[in-house]
């Protein structure tokens, strides 16, 4: 079963509303997202978080140590003492990352955890859901294969990268526009995997590229020379922008929309990612409704729609939709897509 990271949070977040407690696998490629999503998903119900790396721990990490315990006759036995990463109380989710990037004997330790939720003389709370993640061999990773008992277990979900769903992420955590807008002109870049590089874009470089680039640092080191090379040049056209601060404000009716396809993508997608309200927002829907065609309206709105979506503020824009039919055209048609 393939999924967007966007889907995936949907169906993991089923999962813990009917808290239906099975053992959950998930592939994809480095970088997608996947830990993020779970991260995401025991925020969202106010969930515990225990993030264990499997391929980082030997055998006895995670059975605990035997320590001897006497029963006052001279005769005694060993007691196994877990380690304290491993939840006691409470609700959460027990994410095992990495976990075919484990030897075969780590796994098979990890086998009773998943399978029997103990191991040991530790048994996992009642309230606990126990997920998983891994890369796939064709992701040039170095993994070993999952026993078949073991995976016979799992429910197994695959991401897969998706501009729209990264794009609703970095919106609402406040990435920075420049990476927003180059994605949307070059989408096929926000995964790459180059194995012959260390550094290549996936949805998680690009989020370190972000907070390089605000700091004022090349990208390269985190998405690789070509895409970083290509940024750069990008993020050169915002200086022939038009202020998108006037323009927010109510106040560009002298200003023009650029005719270069690059520098149109910056401007509609910095107006959407900086209008901080929808009265911001519809200034800059109506600017645009003079200065440019239609098809630029729906990426601004689409763009904005997934910004408001993320960020809780879907109600402030829907009462606007009465000013201007083509605004409430283009969001019903923005959520219907996001809905689909």
């Amino acid at each position: 079963m393939t999924l967007t990271p966007q889907d995936l949070q949907t169906y993991l977040s089923a999962l813990v509303r009917q808290n239906l407690q099975m053992a959950t696998m998930i592939w994809g490629p480095p970088g997608v997202g996947k830990s993020s999503v779970v991260a995401q998903v025991a925020r969202q119900h106010d969930l515990e978080f225990v993030d264990v790396r499997l391929s980082q721990l030997a055998p006895t990490d995670l059975r605990g140590l035997p320590v001897p315990e006497t029963d006052g006759q001279g005769s005694g036995v060993s007691r196994w003492y877990p380690p304290e990463f491993l939840p006691r109380s409470g609700k959460g989710i027990l994410f095992l990352d990495e976990v075919n990037m484990a030897p075969p004997t780590m796994q098979g330790m990890a086998q009773q955890l998943i399978l029997d939720r103990r191991v040991g003389s530790y048994e996992l709370p009642g309230g606990w859901f126990v997920w998983a993640a891994g890369n796939r061999k064709e992701d040039r990773a170095s993994v070993f294969d999952m026993p078949a008992p073991l995976a016979n277990r799992f429910l197994h979900l695959t991401v897969r990268p998706d501009f729209d769903s990264w794009r609703s992420y970095a919106l609402a955590r406040g990435l920075h526009e420049h990476v927003v807008a180059f994605l949307t002109f070059r989408p096929e870049l926000l995964w790459r995997l180059d194995p012959q590089q260390p550094a290549w874009p996936s949805p998680r470089s690009w989020e370190m590229a972000a907070q390089l680039h605000r700091a004022g640092l090349d990208a390269s080191s985190a998405i690789g020379e070509a895409a970083g090379a290509e940024f750069a040049a990008f993020v050169r056209l915002f200086e022939q922008l038009p202020d998108l601060g006037t323009v927010l404000s109510g106040n560009g009716a002298g200003l023009k929309l650029p005719d270069e396809p690059s520098v149109r993508y910056a401007a509609v997608v910095g107006l959407a990612a900086r209008a901080q309200d929808a009265e911001e927002a519809y200034r800059a829907f109506e600017w645009l409704a003079g200065t440019a065609g239609p098809e630029w309206l729906q990426l601004y709105v689409a763009t904005l729609v997934s910004k408001f979506q993320a960020t809780g503020q879907l109600g402030e824009l829907a009462g606007l939709l009465g000013r201007d039919p083509r605004l409430a055209e283009l969001v019903q048609g923005a959520l219907s897509l996001a809905e689909g």
